[in-house]
This record gives structure tokens, sequence and C-alpha cells, in this order.
């Protein structure tokens, strides 16, 4: 068992990374479970998350979300282009002008699992193991997986302690012809204890009411609460908070479940990080996050992101898989 202490070391400088090594438990950033103590230092995890999630103590993380692999059965990859005006271009664009591409780049990760239940229990069972008593974990699938994931995780929880089934709906892309196009992800909530558990209902951003003349100016200036279906645009391929990882969540989605579950200086994991925006928007809104991921390339991503961030790296894997 690692040994943590009661309090943090003193935060590194802006924009400083600590790196730590493969094997050695001391150097493994402490954490402390009692509430009024903690004051954790940014953590990025490279390895594994399952023997990082079974070192935390329990009740030390104040809200979970998790993206995790969605298990599609293929490999996800997201091309980057670079794009500029040519008379003898590849592409014809807006009124007819011709544009010249160039490759930059690809981003991927493998999407596929034997057993993918199997994979995700111990992971999940770790999870409800290190939430606090009033913690909230927010498990983001899509329709392919969810009802499987559902039960896995009431057998975990428990049924009594599921709130809600967040539909996230968008509209971009292509549309299959053979089928209903599917334009949704799932996010499933689940609380540590139904009875008692962190909502902040005024912090949540609100959205416009459809028909504003109908409730009169100071309703409609307020707008309203969302609901269990979230419309909110994809991170699109022209976006400033693009970064070319292939599964990247936009910003606001993050921000609107840490705002509603969590408080300032809370701790917020992501154990499968991805490219980072759990750690982005946790560190906009004033909370401290532990990142975990075992892929290099969103390593290197997260790297660029939270440059400018105090945070502790912590190398899982050796090191020269980094520059693989």
């Amino acid at each position: 068992m690692y040994r943590y202490q009661a309090r943090y070391p003193a935060l590194p400088p802006p924009g400083a990374v600590h790196y730590r090594q493969r094997g050695d438990r001391a150097a493994l950033p402490p954490l402390a479970s009692a509430r009024g103590e903690r004051s954790m230092p940014n953590t990025i995890y490279y390895g594994d998350n399952l023997p990082i999630l079974a070192a935390m103590p329990s009740e030390s993380v104040d809200l979970i979300y998790i993206d995790p692999p969605f298990n599609t059965g293929t490999t996800q990859a997201r091309t980057q282009l670079k794009t500029v005006r040519s008379e003898t271009g590849d592409r014809t664009g807006f009124q007819g002008r011709r544009y010249e591409t160039t490759t930059l780049g690809t981003k991927s990760f493998a999407d596929r699992f034997d057993d993918y239940l199997a994979f995700l229990r111990p992971r999940l069972i770790e999870a409800y193991r290190v939430l606090t008593p009033t913690g909230s974990l927010y498990f983001h699938i899509d329709y392919r997986e969810v009802h499987y994931c559902k039960v896995l995780l009431d057998d975990i929880f428990g049924r009594e302690c599921f709130l809600n089934e967040i539909i996230w709906a968008y509209d971009y892309g292509a549309r299959t012809r053979k089928k209903w196009p599917a334009k949704h992800d799932n996010i499933l909530l689940y609380v540590k204890d139904p009875g008692c558990y962190t909502f902040n209902v005024d912090d949540i951003d609100r959205i416009p009411y459809m028909a504003p003349g109908l409730v009169g100016p100071e309703k409609a200036a307020r707008g309203k609460l969302p609901t269990d279906t979230w419309w909110h645009t994809i991170v699109s391929p022209n976006s400033k908070e693009k970064t070319g990882y292939p599964t990247q969540k936009p910003l606001g989605i993050l921000e609107r479940i840490i705002r509603a579950s969590s408080h300032p200086g809370d701790v917020v994991l992501d154990f499968f990080a991805g490219s980072g925006t759990t750690g982005v928007a946790a560190a906009q809104l004033g909370r401290s996050f532990i990142l975990i991921d075992n892929n290099a390339e969103a390593l290197r991503v997260m790297g660029a992101r939270l440059a400018d961030l105090p945070a502790t790296f912590v190398e899982r894997h050796s090191p020269r898989s980094m520059a693989s």
C-alpha cells in the first residue's frame, strides 16, 4: 500500500510540470480524504488506470466524469488538415474558390475489447470506492453499450443511486440512409448516496426559452434550466478548442457537469482523460483535477492544453514509450 500524508506539498510554480518515474511509490502525489485538509495539486498520470485507481485512498474524489472507449470495434482516428487558397488546389470551397490541403498528422486509438464489461467492472468498483460520500459519477457512453453499462452500474452503485440518463443531442456530420441517424450520446449519472449529494441548481448555465414572449421579460432574460436532454454542438473542425484528438468532447458539456456536481476546491477525476477537456474545465472553474490515460498521443495533447497550469506528471510506463 502507498503511504499518504495528511496535507499536500506546495503547488509547483505556474507552468511547471514535475516528472516521476515508474516504480517510485513514494513519489506519487499524496491525497487526503478529509475535505477540509485537501489542497491537491493537479495531477496527470500516464499508465493503466486500474492500478492507479487502486492506489488512491477511499473517499478522496468529489466528482468523476469518464468517457471510456465506446467499444465500437474500430480504430478511432482523426486526421488534421491544413487548407490554403490555391488555383490548382484539390478542393472546392465557398463561392467556387479552390483550396489545397496538406495532412498535418493523425491521432488514433484502438476501440475494441473482447469483454467490454469485464474491462469496465474493476475500474468502476474502484471509482465507487474513491468517491466521497456526497460524490457523483457521470458515465459517458453511446447507444451501443449504454443498456449493458447501466445494468453493471446498478449492480455496483445500487439502482437507487441512479439519478439520470442525460441525452447529449447534436446535429453534425453524415447521416445514414439505412436507419434513423444516431445523433446523440448517453451520460449516466450515479451518486454515492441518493439522500445526500452535490447538485448546485443555481450554478447551472441556463438556456433560452423557445417562446420567450409567453413567460414575461424577467423569466426570458434569466432563461430556464436545462432538462436531461442537452442540445450542444460537437467540437467542430473549425473550433478554437479543437485539438485533433478523435473523441474530444466540448468544453461546455464538462463545464455544465462540473458546475452542477462539485464545489470550488473539490477534486475532479477523469480516468479515461483523452484530450484533457475535464482538466481544462475543472481548472477554469477552480477545481483540482486528476487525469489518467495510457495513450501517449492523449498525453501529448493534454500536455499542450494544460501547459500553463501547475501540474504533476506521473509516469507509469517506461520513459521511451512517450517518444514512440
